[in-house]
């Protein structure tokens, strides 16, 4: 490891944005081993990414970084490559029983398999052993797996905590942390358990924080995590990649299914990516497809590991045309060439759009991202175009045009870099429940905080027993007199 890890609280960070004509145009260029190198070849890649050319050498130097890009430009590789760099070049290091020399956090299994996989693939010529470990399956074969050490450790927070507070799990030979998709994880409701296993951590280690946007509270979370960190940037926050063809066509809501039926059928799409807003509508909207003859799966938080992983093989090798998912996939799936990616229903958080869309046009190909917008969900559209700083395109479908008119987009005004808006309820449009929308779900299983089932007992929370948030829900009884 580097000897300029640095364990200071300066948390100022040096901005690199540079033009592309100023990129590596080999990954030999990049100071990988020839290991490492002929895995890559192997994958058919030659030239890397911008993200790429940037990161992994600022990593390989041993500073800490912050980056930024948008899905679909190679950050994964961004930091798989060079930490296998980073961790194959002390050969006499050996991994004690429990312990890893490498943490990787990010939000969701399908992430988690995804980054597993790199690593894998990568690092298939060296002497490093990584293992991967998530809710939704059992506990004991990933404790057997950690016993005899590992270099590479990827993780989802709950999990993680699980094993830790099980002893399953060790970090006192922890030299690199990576935190991947900071936002989504913000987004999910981790923040609590991401400064458990910060806290867990040595304090000298190098850092690693790569997401596709930067919000305030990422900024924030990165003022306790990384040290006088490099920041790198390749793209404006929250911008939509640009061989993204963006469309939509306004649609009554009860009319969706057939609207999306007729698309398939009419364009003779063989491989689509659906969003919606809830499990009960994923399932829902894949019985419908089904019955037209269309082959659809779902996936979402109450899908077991296995039909999840099932249902994504077969979307990838083709048996099944349309992939219904909730945004528990926006970040976990990576494919070559998708064409189409369809959100049924608008993201209650505007940026969820961005990371939807990224599942197409990803590592320069080209593809095409089509919205279904009710006129409950103007506001939703409204945000989201102030996000991405652009209107999406209307196209009417003549054999569709809504009794319900899609009210006119609003002027494009400039982002303020303040504190992000609060995410739309998950009724947006009626508001039935007043309430703010909340997290479909933390990766399939309980917090660390809640893995032994204990129950919060501080005042606020049985405060917020007693009385519901809004007004929701019954009112508390008086005591007898």
């Amino acid at each position: 490891m580097s000897d300029n890890l640095n364990t200071s609280a300066d948390n100022t960070s040096a901005k690199i944005a540079l033009p592309e004509e100023t990129f590596a145009e080999n990954f030999s260029e990049l100071g990988l081993s020839d290991a490492i190198l002929k895995a890559v070849n192997d994958k058919g890649y030659t030239k890397p990414s911008p993200i790429q050319a940037q990161a992994i050498p600022a990593v390989i130097s041993g500073r800490d970084v912050m980056a930024a890009a948008q899905t679909g430009t190679g950050k994964t590789a961004g930091f798989t490559l060079p930490l296998l760099q980073l961790l194959s070049s002390e050969k006499s290091r050996k991994v004690s029983a429990n312990n890893v020399r490498a943490l990787i956090l990010t939000p969701t299994r399908e992430l988690a398999a995804q980054i597993s996989e790199s690593i894998e693939m990568y690092g298939k010529y060296l002497n490093l052993h990584s293992t991967v470990v998530f809710g939704g399956v059992k506990i004991n074969p990933q404790m057997m797996r950690l016993r005899q050490g590992v270099d590479v450790l990827v993780a989802t927070p709950g999990r993680l905590l699980d094993l830790y507070n099980q002893n399953a799990v060790k970090f006192s030979q922890l030299e690199v942390f990576i935190l991947d998709e900071a936002d989504r994880m913000l987004d999910m409701g981790f923040l609590r358990d991401i400064k458990k296993v910060i806290s867990a951590l040595p304090k000298t280690r190098q850092n690693l924080l790569f997401s596709a946007t930067f919000s305030p509270d990422i900024r924030a979370l990165a003022k306790t995590l990384v040290n006088n960190p490099l920041e790198i940037s390749v793209n404006a926050e929250n911008s939509t990649a640009e061989k993204v063809t963006q469309w939509l066509t306004a649609v009554d809501k009860k009319r969706k299914a057939d609207v999306l039926i007729h698309l398939i059928q009419e364009n003779n799409w063989q491989q689509a990516l659906v969003f919606t807003k809830t499990k009960h509508g994923a399932n829902k909207l894949t019985k419908q497809l089904e019955a037209e003859g269309i082959t659809a799966a779902a996936i979402h938080g109450n899908k077991s590991q296995g039909a999840r992983t099932r249902a994504l093989a077969e979307f990838k090798d083709g048996s099944v045309r349309v992939l219904v998912a909730t945004d528990i996939a926006a970040r976990g799936i990576d494919i070559d060439l998708l064409p189409q990616v369809v959100n049924f229903d608008l993201p209650n958080v505007p940026e969820d759009y961005v990371h939807r869309i990224g599942r197409t046009a990803r590592a320069g190909n080209t593809g095409q991202a089509l919205s279904l917008v009710c006129a409950d969900e103007l506001e939703q559209l409204w945000d989201i175009e102030h996000v991405i700083q652009q209107h999406i395109e209307r196209k009417v479908i003549e054999q569709f045009i809504p009794v319900n008119e899609l009210g006119d987009s609003r002027p494009i005004r400039a982002l303020k870099h303040g504190k992000p808006p609060k995410a739309k309820s998950a009724n947006a449009g009626s508001n039935r429940n007043g309430g703010r929308g909340k997290a479909e779900h933390k990766d399939g299983q309980r917090s660390g905080r809640n893995a032994n089932g204990n129950k919060p007992k501080t005042p606020n929370d049985q405060a917020r027993r007693k009385q519901p948030e809004n007004g929701d829900g019954p009112k508390p009884r008086r005591p007898r007199r």
